[in-house]
């Protein structure tokens, strides 16, 4: 991994930090310098990135243990962090799940309410942390992650597809309402990625399928041109998939 301190002076909360996409993405901007906190459920995993992205050059890091899901329990989580909130300029989002079950005749009412609950309402919750704090910075870059499911039918299974749907949709509505603010919402539409993710699937993917797949560090790469651009510049949607299918 390249240290380039390409964002050195930024800081960068990411929530779903401790696995997958979130981690790599951590890694990368503490590589390029950044400033980090860092949103994730598991204690352990949550230590256990806190000291890689300070290994990898992160100047400062703070972990938080916090369900982005839980409004109440986000919102106390961070009134503990006030003064390293108050300093972030980009979030990226990278929280999200899937179920084995997923075929719309197998949902249920609750199987139905944690999919909107994880990958949706934590969405929401984020954004409405956030985007006071941006007003208040005056500008801000929110970086969402859906998935191509958002655009596309698949077999990712009704719940999913909606509430990504609905994450690229409410991207594009706070982009709408906020720009005059100074705040840029983007959001990354990721196509099948080797992540834990996978072994949600009602058939685990062969080896290779998984051969083909993106990486989470080219998901990183992706949201690392978006952080990196200039605030003149905004990418409203970005889509990146396998070259082989």
């Amino acid at each position: 991994m390249i240290k380039d301190n390409s964002l050195s002076g930024r800081t960068i909360l990411i929530a779903g930090a401790t696995s997958g996409m979130g981690r790599a993405i951590a890694r990368s901007a503490a590589a390029a310098g950044a400033n980090l906190l860092l949103l994730g459920r598991d204690a352990a995993r949550l230590d256990e990135i806190a000291q890689e992205t300070s290994d990898l050059g992160a100047p400062h890091v703070v972990g938080v243990q916090a369900d982005a899901s839980d409004a109440a329990s986000l919102a106390a989580a961070l009134a503990t962090h006030t003064d390293a909130l108050a300093a972030v300029d980009t979030l990226v989002n990278s929280v999200g799940v899937n179920i084995i079950n997923r075929a719309f005749v197998d949902l249920t009412a609750d199987s139905w309410s944690s999919m909107i609950d994880t990958n949706l309402n934590a969405a929401f919750n984020l954004a409405k942390v956030i985007v006071p704090v941006f007003r208040q910075r005056g500008g801000g870059l929110l970086l969402n992650i859906s998935s191509t499911a958002a655009r596309k039918p698949d077999p990712s299974g009704a719940a999913y597809q909606a509430t990504k749907a609905g994450v690229m949709a409410m991207t594009h509505a706070i982009m709408e309402e906020e720009w005059q603010n100074g705040i840029r919402a983007t959001v990354l539409l990721p196509g099948m990625t080797e992540t834990p993710l996978l072994e949600k699937r009602p058939t685990p993917p062969t080896d290779e399928m998984r051969a083909k797949a993106l990486q989470p560090e080219d998901i990183a790469e992706a949201c690392m041109f978006v952080m990196a651009l200039p605030k003149r510049a905004h990418v409203s949607e970005l889509m990146i998939q396998p070259a082989i299918r």
